[in-house]
Parts: C-alpha cells; sequence; structure tokens
C-alpha cells in the first residue's frame, strides 16, 4: 500500500514541476517530506498560472487595440484613395482640354515634328552605314539622340538643333563628292588594329596601304578584306593613294560596296581548277600532254624540213633526213628497172612515215577526249547538285552551288583544252604532210629520171 501511494505522489510531483526538485537534486526523505513538497509546487504553480493569464489579458487588449488602429488606417486610406481618384479624373480632364489648347496653338507647326522625326532618324541609318563616319564619328548617336526626343517631347526643336541637323545632311552630300586622306584605325585579318593612313572616295570605296578596306558599320571599324579583287583594281587603288594631285583611273564601286564584295567573292584560277574536281585535274593533264607534244613533234618536224629542203639542192644522199635515206635507196638501186625502182622507193618512204607522223594521232584523240571527259564531269557535277537538292531541297542555293560549279566547269575546261589542241594538231599534221609530199613527189620526180635514162639506152 505504501508503494502504491508512493508512485502516485511521484507521479503527481512530475506533473506539477517535479523537474525543478530534480535540477536542484532535492530529495525526499519520508512521505510527509514528499507531500510538503508537493503542496509547495502547487502553490507556485498556481502563481505562475494566474501570472501568465495576466500576461494574455494584456496581450489580448494590445491586439486588439492594434486591431482598431489597423481599422482606422484602412478607413483614412480609402478616404485618400477617393480623394485621389476624383484629383485624378479632374486632372486628366484638365489635361484633355490644355492638349486640345496646345494643338491649337500649335496648329501647322505640329507637323515640324513628324518631319524632324522622320528626317533625322532616316539621316541617322545613312550616316551610320556611311564610310564618311570613318572620318567624321559620333554623328550618328547625336541624330538618334533628338529622334528620339522628337518623337516622345512636345516642346518644339531649337534653332541650333535644325541648324544642326541640315549640317549633318549637307556635309555628307559635300563629302560624297571629295577625295580625301585622313589617319585611322585598320583592323588587320590577324585582328591586330593598326593606325595608318586611309583615302576615302566620296561615299564609295575606302583604300590603305594601297589595298581596298571595308567599313564595318555595327562594330564601327575599318578592316582589311580577307581578299583583293583583280590586280587591275588593286593597281588602281594603290595608284590613288599616291597621288597627290590631279586625276588617276580608279576601280569605283558605285554601289557602295555591293560590286566590291562581288569581286572579292569572284574565284580566281586556283579556285576555279580545284572546282573541276578530278574530271577536271585529268582534262588538264590531258592538255598538258597534248601541248607539250605538239611541241616536240612541231621542233622535230621543223627540223627535219629544214634538212630536207637542205637536201633537195645537194645531190649527195644525206643519211641525216629522210629524202636522204630515200635517195640513197634510189642510188644503190639504179640498176633495177622502173617498176622495181618505184617499189623500192615506195618502201623507204613507207619506212620514214611512222617517224614522221609519230605521235600526232594522240594529239588528235586528246583534242576528241577532252570535251568527252567535260562532258563526264558535268554529268558527274549534275549528280551531285541533284542529290543536295533531294537531302536538303531548293532553299538554300549554296548546298547546290558546289555541283553546278563542276558541272560548268569541267565543260569550260574540256572546252578549253580541245580547241587549242585541235590548232596545234592542225599544225603538226600538216608539217608533216608537207614532209611526206616531198618525200613522194622526189620519188616520183626520181623514177620519171630513171625511166627516162632507162628509154634513152
Amino acid at each position: 500500500m505504501k508503494k502504491i501511494t508512493l508512485a502516485l505522489i511521484t507521479v503527481g510531483l512530475m506533473l506539477t514541476g517535479a523537474a525543478n526538485a530534480a535540477e536542484d537534486k532535492i530529495e525526499a526523505k519520508s512521505l510527509e517530506e514528499l507531500l510538503k513538497m508537493v503542496q509547495d509546487g502547487r502553490v507556485m504553480n498556481s502563481k505562475m498560472i494566474k501570472q501568465r493569464e495576466q500576461e494574455f489579458l494584456r496581450d489580448k487588449a494590445r491586439q486588439a487595440q492594434a486591431v482598431q488602429d489597423a481599422k482606422d488606417e484602412q478607413k483614412k486610406e480609402e478616404a485618400r484613395s477617393e480623394r485621389l481618384e476624383t484629383q485624378f479624373e479632374k486632372n486628366e480632364q484638365e489635361l484633355a482640354g490644355l492638349q486640345d489648347i496646345l494643338s491649337k496653338r500649335l496648329g501647322s507647326l505640329r507637323e515640324l515634328f513628324g518631319v524632324l522625326q522622320q528626317v533625322s532618324g532616316d539621316t541617322q541609318g545613312v550616316v551610320e552605314n556611311s564610310i564618311v563616319s570613318v572620318e567624321y564619328p559620333g554623328r550618328g548617336k547625336w541624330l538618334g539622340e533628338f529622334a528620339q526626343s522628337m518623337g516622345r517631347s512636345s516642346k518644339l526643336a531649337t534653332i541650333d538643333e535644325i541648324e544642326r541637323l541640315w549640317a549633318e545632311l549637307q556635309r555628307e552630300a559635300t563629302e560624297s563628292g571629295k577625295v580625301t586622306k585622313f589617319k585611322a584605325k585598320v583592323v588587320k585579318l590577324n585582328g591586330e588594329e593598326v593606325e595608318q593612313d586611309v583615302v576615302r572616295v566620296g561615299t564609295f570605296n575606302l583604300v590603305s596601304d594601297g589595298q581596298y578596306v571595308v567599313y564595318d558599320a555595327d562594330k564601327k571599324v575599318v578592316k582589311e578584306l580577307p581578299r583583293q579583287p583583280a590586280s587591275r583594281f588593286v593597281s588602281s587603288a594603290a595608284d590613288l593613294e599616291a597621288a597627290t594631285s590631279g586625276f588617276v583611273p580608279f576601280g569605283l564601286d558605285p554601289t557602295r560596296g555591293q560590286l566590291l564584295s562581288l569581286q572579292v567573292q569572284v574565284p580566281d584560277l586556283e579556285e576555279r581548277i580545284q572546282q573541276g574536281g578530278l574530271p577536271g585535274y585529268v582534262i588538264l593533264a590531258l592538255g598538258i600532254i597534248a601541248v607539250l607534244l605538239s611541241i616536240e613533234r612541231f621542233i622535230t618536224l621543223f627540223l627535219t624540213g629544214s634538212r630536207v629542203k637542205k637536201q633537195m639542192t645537194s645531190s649527195t644522199p644525206d643519211k641525216g633526213n629522210p629524202l636522204g635515206r630515200v635517195l640513197q635507196v634510189y642510188h644503190e638501186n639504179k640498176d633495177v628497172d622502173s617498176e622495181t625502182l618505184q617499189l623500192k622507193l615506195d618502201e623507204a618512204i613507207l619506212k620514214e612515215q611512222p617517224s614522221i607522223n609519230a605521235r600526232i594521232a594522240f594529239i588528235k584523240i586528246i583534242s576528241m577526249v577532252a570535251p568527252l571527259l567535260g562532258l563526264l564531269g558535268t554529268v558527274i557535277g549534275m549528280i551531285a547538285t541533284f542529290q543536295a537538292i533531294t537531302l536538303f531541297g531548293t532553299g538554300d542555293p549554296k548546298t547546290m552551288a558546289g555541283g553546278i560549279s563542276q558541272a560548268l566547269i569541267t565543260t569550260v575546261e574540256g572546252l578549253c583544252v580541245a580547241i587549242p589542241t585541235v590548232l596545234l594538231h592542225a599544225l603538226v599534221n600538216g608539217r608533216a604532210q608537207n614532209i611526206m609530199h616531198i618525200l613522194t613527189e622526189q620519188s616520183a620526180g626520181l623514177i620519171a629520171e630513171h625511166a627516162e635514162s632507162s628509154a634513152g639506152k
């Protein structure tokens, strides 16, 4: 029974603040002391509870006062909002009236805002893209600010502003007819900026260091071209830069850069050869072979013809030329009859014919094969073009450019090889036929002379 009572008292002590006793390490020695401790704890808890209730009541009062203050503030703000709305509507009405009065007083001057805005905006676009801005930078910024101020302001432009706009228009027109030289930074191909002399030809072209340069309007810099146009234009640019007075022939671009960009994109001879691909290389190789063979045949036949003509003036056979060898056969067979002699001479002429006509037929074959190879390259290029159309469609012409270039270039290369090769073949073959004609003619003369001498005997 004592154990049960002790357990109940212990539980009660835990519920009413026995933790404080545990923290202070106070131990009850008997049940009476434990009971006293429980009673003291209850008294202390009741005091704490009353204190907390008082604090809660005070907080409740403060919160109620805060709510009341918030409601009062809300009413004040609502009243203020109504006053502001009323004032806003009143201000709008007054502003509309003032706008009407301003419009009536401005009258036709209102059009001046639109004209100034339009002119300054258009001038800004022209100035920012003009190469004159390289020599006179910063003009486009002021024009842009002026156009914006005219678009959002109801205040008229000042006389100074209008005169400055007029001056910029006049400057652009005046500078378009001048050729001037000034210092400017030029961006090289390696990215390095170098300050050097730049010659401006009106509003059309810029020249520096004997070459054409271009103005990048987006980055506001002068840049070197990745490649220059044809040499005749570059030489005129160098002449212009070196001149100090007078008139100098110059390759002017009236389109302000468009023709120059097209000239720069024109492929040179090496790039055109590369566009031909493998068929183009084969055609050019055959053309070179045909030229070399023609030169060799022409020189050989020229020397042979000279020796044959020299032999015609001499009665002593010379084995160093075809006619001399034919005459040697004649002298070796004077005692035979005319028919046998004719056969001997024909045989000697036939022996000379292969060396005289050597490799001439191959030149003719090349003249016929070259255009056929050009046609082959054209077919290959068109196949590549149609494959590109199948894969990418016809939206981007650049995807078809490679095949079309090969198709056209190989045809040109084939014709460029075939036409001169035909002419070379005609020249070489004509010289060979001339030598063969001399041999035949001399052989016929020898046979006729032999027949006359035989008939006289």
